[in-house]
């Protein structure tokens, strides 16, 4: 039940705000109406139609007694007159047995009165919209038609308190929504600040509105976006410094071991191409290092077609003696920041090619559970894949599932590129078991 309750309360801050502030409200005037409804209005209901009913006694009481026309002329004048009520006499009628529709406290309060004054049978007719109730009296010898005006029986304080009752309502839930949206606005822009600044874009400080509470988390978040900033402008000016340190002791080794190799015996030049490959992975490893510590932060998201991005890796990939096929959607434009992506799907067909003999890039739009649609892009296999309790190990750094030791020739970084640059993008990357029985890799990013 409480499972229940939850599911048809509000999600967003605004629709909980304005219940919070609305429901008392509710509760209390539902409280008042009943109260009102269940005494007041019963109590001047039962005096009206006790009026009624005493002054229909009245009039057949009077008739019963003098049944002759003289009377009966003088009755009706001053029943009109004096009690606002108009009769006259339907000789030998007979009230039709048909049972009275009550709906409200002054229908069967008048039902009650009847039977208590007049003691007679009778029916009562409530036309709506009009001004008259009528009541039809089954006399001895026919039928007293008499027309009660709608203000004996009915008060207009009642109309005025449910329209005050709505009114209110209305008025503290209009104020309640303009007011609380006021509010959660601030809130939203520092949720797409920080949403936008997790992907990576360069935003402008958000300026402090709001109530105290929201201004302080703007702030914080100016100072703490300044802080990230600076970080990354050293940690980038650092790298910069260590890749220019490292790769120069590399460049001097690899010329000298050219310049060393043509005087060395026969024998010795097999030994010189292994150390010359052992520089070059040296290089390759100082680059992924160095890419995965500086991250892709400096380019800005701009529409690209995903088609083209996954060609121009499959391209790549098939001219390195590959085998790929893609199969893309197309027309799939997305806001990305490209060289990070095609980095991204570079590493998943690079882990792929390098551990079976074909490879299977897809692309296609999909609607996630809640309607909104994304883009999901796969990189499948037909290698041995990866057991499915160690796919998320393979995400570490520097974690090498293919031989121990590293003979693979991998250097453990290309999957946490990957998903690391999947989720600056606000998506994310998964493996799988593929159809092509190898692993799947599937990026879902939104659209």
């Amino acid at each position: 039940m409480i499972a229940a309750f939850k599911r048809i309360l509000p999600r967003t801050l605004l629709g909980r705000s304005v219940l919070i502030i609305v429901m008392p409200l509710i509760v209390l005037q539902a409280v008042a109406l009943q109260v009102f409804y269940g005494a007041h209005w019963e109590v001047v209901s039962r005096r009206l139609a006790t009026a009624v009913a005493g002054d229909i006694g009245f009039i057949v009481e009077v008739i019963g007694r003098h049944p002759d026309a003289a009377t009966l002329s003088w009755v009706t004048f001053e029943a009109l007159s004096r009690f606002e009520l108009g009769i006259r006499v339907e000789p030998g009628g007979v009230v039709p047995d048909t049972p009275d529709i009550r709906t409200g406290p002054a229908e069967h309060e008048l039902a009650a009165a009847l039977e208590e004054r007049v003691r007679l049978p009778f029916r009562v007719t409530w036309p709506r919209g009009e001004r008259a109730v009528e009541i039809m009296i089954q006399l001895p010898d026919g039928i007293l038609h008499v027309e009660a005006p709608a203000k004996r029986l009915f008060t207009g304080t009642v109309t005025v308190f449910v329209l005050w009752l709505i009114g209110s309502a209305l008025i503290v839930f209009t104020v309640a929504v303009v007011f609380m949206r006021n509010q959660v606005k601030p809130i939203r822009r520092l949720a797409a600040a920080a949403e936008a600044f997790g992907k990576g874009q360069d935003i402008a400080p958000i300026k402090p509105e709001g109530a105290a509470e929201v201004r302080q988390a703007a702030v914080a978040f100016n100072r703490m976006r300044e802080r990230i900033a600076r970080f990354l402008g050293q940690r980038t000016e650092m790298l910069a410094g260590v890749s220019h340190d490292l790769r120069t002791p590399l460049t001097r080794m690899r010329l000298g071991l050219a310049m060393i190799t043509p005087r060395l015996p026969e024998e010795d030049h097999e030994e010189a191409a292994a150390l010359e490959g052992d520089i070059a992975e040296m290089e390759r490893m100082i680059e992924a290092y160095l890419a995965f510590a500086r991250g892709e932060g400096a380019e800005q998201a701009q529409p690209a077609d995903v088609s083209e991005l996954l060609e121009e890796v499959a391209a790549k990939a098939r001219r390195n003696g590959s085998a790929v096929t893609v199969d893309v959607e197309p027309s799939l434009v997305l806001p990305l920041r490209s060289d990070a992506m095609r980095r991204c799907v570079t590493n998943l067909v690079d882990n792929a090619r390098r551990h079976a003999a074909h490879v299977w890039v897809g692309a296609a739009r999909f609607a996630r559970p809640n309607g909104a649609l994304a883009v999901q892009i796969t990189v499948d296999d037909d290698g041995p894949g990866i057991p499915p309790d160690q796919r998320e190990a393979a995400f570490r750094p520097f974690v090498r599932l293919d031989k121990p030791g590293g003979a693979g020739g991998g250097t453990g970084l290309g999957l946490t590129i990957a998903r690391d640059i999947v989720r600056a993008h606000g998506g994310d990357l998964a493996l799988e078991a593929s159809p092509h029985g190898g692993l799947r890799a599937r990026i879902s990013l939104p659209a």
